[in-house]
Order: C-alpha cells, then sequence, then structure tokens
C-alpha cells in the first residue's frame, strides 16, 4: 500500500512538472528591448533624431526567436519606424523630425515594442534649439575624401562614389570639433573635423552597419586635411566613436 502510494505521488508530481513545463513553453516569451541614446538629444528643426530599438529574447516561451513589432510616436514631430518588425540580432532606426513650431521645445518620444500580447516601453526627449543646418555641403566635402580610399582599401564594406547617402547634422551645440551623420543604404557614416589650422585639421568617421548594429565597428581618420594625406584605419574609441553621435 505505501508503495502504490508512493507511485501515486510521483505520479502526480509528474504530471504537475509536464504541466509546468507545457505552460511555459505556450505562454509567449518575454523579451527585453534597448532603445539608443538612453539620454536626453539636442536637436534643430529639421534634424534628423535617428534613435537605434535592438531587442532580445528572456527565457522560454511561445514565439521566441520571433519578430518583435516597434512602433513610436512624438508629438510635434515626423516619425518613421525602419524596419516595423525586428527579431533579435536586428536593429531598428526610429527617424524623429521635428518641426519648426517644435524649436524651444522638449519633445516626448515614447517607442513601444510589442509580441505576443507583451509589450516593452522606453521614453527619451528631444530638446529642439534655434539654428539652422549650414554644413551640409563641407560634411559631404569631407566625407568624400574617405570614400575612394574606402573602396580601394575596403571593398566588402560596397562604398563607391556612386553611393547615395542622407545627411543631418548631429550635436548641433559643440562648436570645436563639428560632427554630421550620413546614411546610405546600409551604413551609417558620422563624420567629425577639427575646426583649427593644420596641421591639427584632422577628420575622422566612424561606421556602423545600420541593420545589425547599435554601435561602430570602423573608424578612419585622416591626420591633416590640408596635407591631402591618406586616410588610415583607427580604433573607434580614438575617434570619439564608442557609441553612435546623437
Amino acid at each position: 500500500m505505501k508503495r502504490f502510494s508512493v507511485l501515486i505521488i510521483a505520479s502526480i508530481l509528474a504530471a504537475g512538472l509536464i504541466a509546468g513545463a507545457l505552460f511555459l513553453i505556450s505562454a509567449p516569451a518575454s523579451f527585453s528591448m534597448q532603445v539608443i541614446p538612453e539620454n536626453t538629444m539636442d536637436s534643430i528643426a529639421g534634424q534628423r533624431c535617428v534613435f537605434l530599438v535592438a531587442v532580445a529574447d528572456e527565457g522560454l516561451g511561445s514565439g521566441k526567436g520571433g519578430a518583435v513589432d516597434i512602433t513610436a510616436t512624438a508629438p510635434g514631430a515626423a516619425v518613421t519606424v525602419d524596419p516595423q518588425a525586428i527579431t533579435p540580432g536586428q536593429v531598428a532606426e526610429i527617424t524623429v523630425i521635428p518641426d519648426k513650431a517644435s524649436t524651444g521645445e522638449t519633445l516626448m518620444v515614447n517607442i513601444k515594442g510589442e509580441r505576443g500580447g507583451l509589450t516593452q516601453t522606453e521614453m527619451s526627449t528631444i530638446v529642439v534649439w534655434v539654428g539652422e543646418d549650414t554644413l551640409e555641403p563641407y560634411a559631404a566635402d569631407v566625407r568624400d575624401r574617405f570614400i575612394p580610399w574606402l573602396a580601394v582599401n575596403y571593398p566588402e564594406f560596397g562604398i563607391t562614389n556612386e553611393t547615395e547617402w542622407t545627411g543631418t547634422v548631429v550635436k548641433p551645440r559643440i562648436l570645436v570639433v563639428t560632427h554630421y551623420l550620413f546614411f546610405s543604404e546600409d551604413w551609417e557614416m558620422g563624420v567629425s573635423w577639427h575646426v583649427t589650422i593644420p596641421p591639427h585639421d584632422w577628420t575622422r568617421i566612424y561606421l556602423r552597419h545600420r541593420a545589425t548594429e547599435v554601435s561602430p565597428s570602423y573608424a578612419f581618420e585622416i591626420s591633416s586635411l590640408d596635407a591631402q594625406e591618406d586616410p588610415h584605419a583607427i580604433d573607434p574609441k580614438d575617434a570619439f566613436a564608442e557609441s553612435v553621435w546623437r
């Protein structure tokens, strides 16, 4: 009789464990969401303020590894999300463009990820200052100093003279070192230059693969623009590009 009771208890425990496992497997898999930058972003009206979003699975459950839908809102600005769904290992970009009426205001950006009825939300802020973008022609010229050299020395990047770029000012309140961002179909390029006289007139770029990276993986420098030197590779931290510029 005692042995029979032990078998019954063991069966009940086993059934409970199986039921628990089945519940864990059938319940929606939780996920975490990372938004970059985490701190407040300075901008001017018309600037492309680009937030990066990445997700990661947390534990077991149904839908693990599946796509997370990403949405965003920011009153007082135009907002686009691309792509609108990502899986772990992919990166979404949320582009927020403040309008003129937002100048002098702080915009609240609400970012939400949803999968299987589970949601994660993050709030970011953009402070919109008075100013205008007058840097693009010079920034494009600086960018183009690197491109022929990259095409020869790093052909795997697919960056050539035919690559099309969309530019935007960034860090508009920083003066001694000027920053600018360019986006091609595959790459984010951060361009910076030292506003001074030779031989200290260096310029640097970083590259981030847009679909898969949340931080730059390559950086390059021309030690002096006036001297017409060739670029050379440097560590992203030496280009102050351990994280993206925003």
